[in-house]
């Protein structure tokens, strides 16, 4: 019965997030208390490299790790941690680390995060995820994530890092999409990657709750709401379409917002294909 369970919620988020899966067991990470932590390596590059695994993770809010949780942590040598929380939310729910971890934490555009009643108002009138991904998010994708690309930069080759935010999907959704576009990775594998989310993230009673709470109060049903708040890849192709409507092009944007050019690019590439 579970596997009849499993399959139908794998069907029922599409092709794309299939595609995605299918190789998953070589990023997903097993927590008792994180739903959304996964590697970043193991996919191609369109020039024939793969990114590394092991060395870049990602994940949903990791203050609720046990004890387990944190010698697996400790196992995979993550010695650096950017958290994309705003101040107030990385405070209530502080992350659960390991001794002698690097915390970073990168808030911009998270100090004024939707409340209840204004995410209830934006879901009335629909697509309210295309405005954090394009033209009110632009502003901050420069500050947020320059953090991130300088401790890539500089980790050393016996560390491995960790992003996350919250749910791991958004804020770190589009973290991810930026490290593995500048690696080479192609549109369709970055889209698939993203998407994925909706698939572990569906584990999560936390996001069941917020799915039902926001229905009852929104008006709306649970499929209606769901529908609303799942990531879909034009998310991912609005992000990019923001940045190069701006700066040209991806590649501009690293540079003038990250100081970080075609020599930077290339350390990482070095630093994190193969």
């Amino acid at each position: 019965m579970k596997k009849i369970v499993l399959i139908a919620a794998v069907l029922a988020l599409g092709t794309t997030i299939n595609a995605q899966l299918s190789d998953s067991l070589r990023r997903i990470v097993k927590m008792e208390g994180a739903y959304n932590f996964r590697d970043t390596g193991g996919y191609k590059t369109e020039d024939g490299k793969e990114v590394v695994l092991g060395k870049v993770y990602r994940s949903d809010a990791i203050n609720k790790l046990s004890e387990k949780d944190l010698i697996t942590f400790k196992n995979k040598k993550i010695k650096k941690v950017v958290d994309f929380r705003g101040t107030e939310e990385a405070k209530k729910a502080m992350d659960r680390l390991p001794e002698n971890t690097s915390y970073l934490l990168c808030p911009a555009g998270s100090e004024n995060l939707p409340d209840a009643q204004n995410m209830v108002k934006l879901l009335k009138e629909k697509n309210f995820l295309l405005g954090m991904y394009g033209t009110e998010g632009l502003p901050y994708f420069g500050e947020r994530y320059r953090p991130l690309f300088v401790q890539l930069l500089t980790l050393k080759p016996d560390e491995a890092l960790l992003y996350h935010c919250t749910g791991g999907r958004d804020r770190t959704g589009m973290a991810s999409a930026l490290f593995l576009k500048i690696l080479g990775v192609s549109q369709a594998t970055i889209e698939s990657d993203f998407v994925a989310s909706n698939f572990y993230l569906a584990k999560n009673p936390t996001m069941q709750q917020m799915y039902s709470g926001l229905s009852k109060m929104a008006g709306l049903s649970e499929s209606e709401v769901k529908a609303e708040m799942e990531l879909r890849p034009e998310l991912i192709r609005t992000f990019f379409a923001a940045i190069t409507k701006k700066y040209g092009s991806i590649e501009n944007f690293f540079q003038v917002e990250m100081g970080i050019g075609p020599n930077e690019v290339a350390i990482l590439k070095q630093k994190y294909t193969k």
